[in-house]
């Protein structure tokens, strides 16, 4: 993993996903901020929440995270998180239903769907449970593909293929996110029609993706982070919540895969690109 940045004056860590997802090097990073000191760590993903958990009891934690922060044990509640973590937390595993939901909208004539993780991610557990849960009550099979490295991504696609996926979600983790590029020309590949978490995928020349918009995210975060620059403690700060979520869909894409979007689909995207 490495360091996405330092703000000299402000004092402001960032921790967060890096090269390979290595997150076996959290915690050293981690320590090493506290030794500085810095006046704020921001967390950009639950392994680099958990090193920094970890590191220090002190020192402001801000955090983007999927997945219920109470029940994961990092704060009290919501609203009163106590302690000195805050952040932004949002339904990245429970919206892993909806995205195998808009992906069979659009074929749905595949019977196994397969499912790109990484699986040294804590969220891919109960992420895996959520979609082999969805796709059971629909009648479909769901094949996972594991890579925890760049180096696996071929053997993940290539094990994918040999078990007749019809369709792919591939997850939100960090590692995917920095190399959307590499997964999304494999998928162009095997011709596999995929979805993603995030608008950036599709972008870049992904099929579909749906999920919460990052930019209005950080957005949230760096809110966060002012207010505790200003003074105020992580431990009266709420839990934020992002509210706007976004169906991205690619038609150059679609129309390279041999894909036609459905009309009802197409209406509900908020935002087509061509």
């Amino acid at each position: 993993m490495r360091e996405l940045g330092y703000v000299e004056g402000q004092n402001i860590a960032f921790e967060g996903s890096g090269a390979e997802g290595q997150y076996d090097k959290l915690p050293t990073m981690a320590s090493e901020l506290v030794r500085r000191p810095v006046a704020v760590i921001v967390a950009f993903n639950l392994p680099a929440l958990v090193a920094a958990k970890a590191a220090t009891s002190t020192i402001p934690i801000v955090f983007i995270s999927s997945g219920d922060p109470v029940q994961l044990g990092f704060v009290a509640s919501l609203n009163r998180p106590g302690g000195n973590i805050t952040g932004v937390t949002f339904l990245g595993i429970d919206l892993a239903a909806k995205r195998l939901e808009l992906l069979l909208e659009l074929v749905p004539q595949a019977s196994v769907i397969g499912v790109l993780e990484n699986p040294a991610n804590p969220r891919t557990d109960p992420e895996i449970t959520e979609v082999r849960a969805a796709a059971r009550g629909i009648g479909k099979k769901i094949l996972v593909g594991n890579a925890s490295s760049e180096r696996e991504f071929d053997t993940a696609f290539a094990s994918l293929v040999q078990g007749r996926v019809g369709a792919l979600l591939v997850s939100g983790d960090p590692l995917f996110a920095l190399r959307r590029e590499r997964l999304i020309a494999l998928a162009a590949q095997h011709a596999i029609p995929a979805i993603y978490e995030f608008r950036e995928f599709t972008a870049a020349g992904g099929l579909l993706s749906y999920g919460l918009s990052l930019t209005d995210t950080f957005r949230l975060v760096a809110s966060q982070v002012v207010r505790i620059l200003q003074g105020a403690k992580p431990a009266d700060l709420p839990i934020l919540q992002p509210t706007r979520f976004e169906l991205v869909i690619n038609l150059k894409t679609a129309k390279a895969l041999g894909t036609t979007i459905p009309p009802s689909l197409l209406a509900r995207a908020d935002e087509v690109i061509e």
